[in-house]
């Protein structure tokens, strides 16, 4: 007859915690609720537990499973052996996990009363299978105490020497290895590629001309810093209230808190950290530069707490967020910003905001669905939101060109009838990056997209050789 074969939730079975996943959605959906915590976490763990489950829409289907550990599972209930799932999160969430795996013979957990961990899951154990014992699939030292009972040992997604200590206290049969992180993994969660976007804190300064002054470059890369740390810290808090809506995602559900390979509660220690970073840095640039970065942080947490689930809101946040980057690059730099360079900045990043929408659209599309998840829009909105982004990009071309015509142009350029060459570029590439929205072809990101398709880089190379052109003239 075989061992019952015990297997443990939060980081064996899945690559994540639901006790912090339940935070999370709890504080993103009912932030009122959040303030209940203290009080619940007094009343014991499993109340707290259980409180946050009983508020949660609950989709056990996109959780990130070990695929390593499932089929090994898989293979030991089709032997014949029975599996017991037995975890520390509420019976809500491990029934849910059951029912949608169909591979447990019986679920144990938290009841609300009892929290089912270390040595309280280790005396449920022993009482539940004696005399015979049971095998136990466990990942962390609190598993510890369980082991202690058990016949053997499964370690999972273990730290270094977790495994050695099981093995002083029971036979260890199997192992399986932790997914391996990297400095890339941390730079993708920190998305330090879009800290690329930060470089439109340089075109006030660019467009001014104000090359010629040594003591500004320091302060614009502590500018550029500040904003790329405040970046980060806002996209930590972004994926981890959107993991649901980034796991339905086929490229979004490989982020690193989406697919449980950067555990959720060291995102919210280093979010903090970064803002920390970013104001410090800011301080030293100056005020109003300072203040110009609390309201991009402030509209940001908006956007990530509501305002992106807004029809039209969304791309208008998305545009003015772009646009903030471009003020408070003029406020760093001490140059005063135009009428026209704020109108150039409004149609040209909403339009990019409804491209990076309506790429999203088009993913929705594929994969048969009605309606983008996390989003306000309809599949349906697409065509809509298609010629929005065109208008407002075509609008942009005719800020430019009008701006063009300006008697400001005639004392920043030498020779200003060169400049207007920068009309073709720009309309290029506004239509090149639709065609490619069309096309299926777009990244989520239309700028990161951009910084690496040939076509975009071309139109900017001659976008600004045009430029250097009307400046300095001819080399010959």
């Amino acid at each position: 007859m075989h061992t019952p074969l015990v297997v443990d939730l939060d980081g064996t079975l899945i690559h994540t915690d639901m006790l912090h996943e339940s935070a999370l959605k709890v504080l993103r959906d009912h932030p009122l609720s959040t303030l209940m915590i203290p009080l619940w976490l007094v009343r014991g763990k499993a109340v707290l537990k259980e409180q946050l489950a009983s508020r949660l829409k609950f989709d056990a289907s996109i959780l990130p499973y070990n695929e390593q550990l499932l089929p090994w599972l898989r293979a030991q209930k089709s032997a014949g052996r029975q599996l017991i799932l037995c975890t520390a999160s509420d019976q809500k969430i491990a029934d849910a996990v059951a029912n949608h795996l169909n591979l447990f013979d019986e679920v144990m957990a938290s009841d609300g009363q009892t929290n089912l961990s270390g040595i309280h899951k280790a005396s449920a154990l022993s009482e539940r299978f004696y005399p015979t014992g049971f095998d136990y699939v466990g990942n962390s030292h609190k598993d510890l105490p369980v082991w202690q009972h058990a016949n053997r040992a499964i370690v999972v997604n273990g730290p270094p020497g977790l495994a050695d200590k099981a093995r002083q206290v029971c036979q260890v049969d199997h192992e399986f290895p932790a997914p391996k992180t990297s400095p890339l993994t941390w730079l993708k969660m920190i998305r330090a590629h879009q800290w690329l976007k930060n470089l439109l804190l340089f075109v006030p300064m660019l467009a001014a001309h104000e090359f010629d002054s040594p003591a500004l470059l320091p302060v614009m890369i502590m500018a550029f810093f500040a904003f790329s740390f405040c970046a980060s810290a806002v996209y930590i808090t972004n994926d981890l209230l959107d993991l649901e809506s980034d796991r339905l995602h086929p490229r979004k559900r490989r982020r690193p808190f989406a697919s449980g390979l950067v555990p959720a509660w060291q995102g919210v220690l280093l979010m903090p950290v970064l803002l920390l970073a970013s104001v410090v840095l800011a301080v030293q640039v100056g005020t109003e530069f300072l203040q110009w970065l609390v309201l991009y942080f402030v509209l940001t947490c908006a956007y990530s707490f509501g305002l992106k689930r807004l029809v039209l809101v969304d791309c208008m946040a998305l545009a003015m967020l772009y646009t903030l980057r471009i003020i408070a690059g003029a406020a760093a730099a001490g140059t005063a910003i135009t009428f026209w360079l704020l109108a150039e900045s409004v149609f040209l990043f909403l339009s990019l905001a409804f491209v990076k929408r309506y790429a999203e659209l088009q993913m929705s599309v594929q994969t048969g669905a009605i309606k983008a998840h996390g989003r306000g829009y309809y599949t349906s909105d697409a065509p809509m939101i298609q010629t929005l982004g065109i208008i407002s990009g075509y609008i942009a071309v005719l800020v430019l060109a009008l701006y063009l015509n300006t008697d400001a142009v005639m004392q920043l350029y030498q020779y200003p009838a060169f400049v207007w060459a920068a009309i073709p570029f720009m309309l290029f590439w506004i239509s090149w990056m639709w065609m490619q929205a069309n096309r299926g072809n777009m990244h989520d990101d239309p700028l990161v997209f951009a910084v690496k398709d040939k076509a975009s880089l071309f139109a900017g190379l001659g976008f600004a050789l045009v430029l250097v052109i009307g400046t300095v003239g001819w080399p010959w």
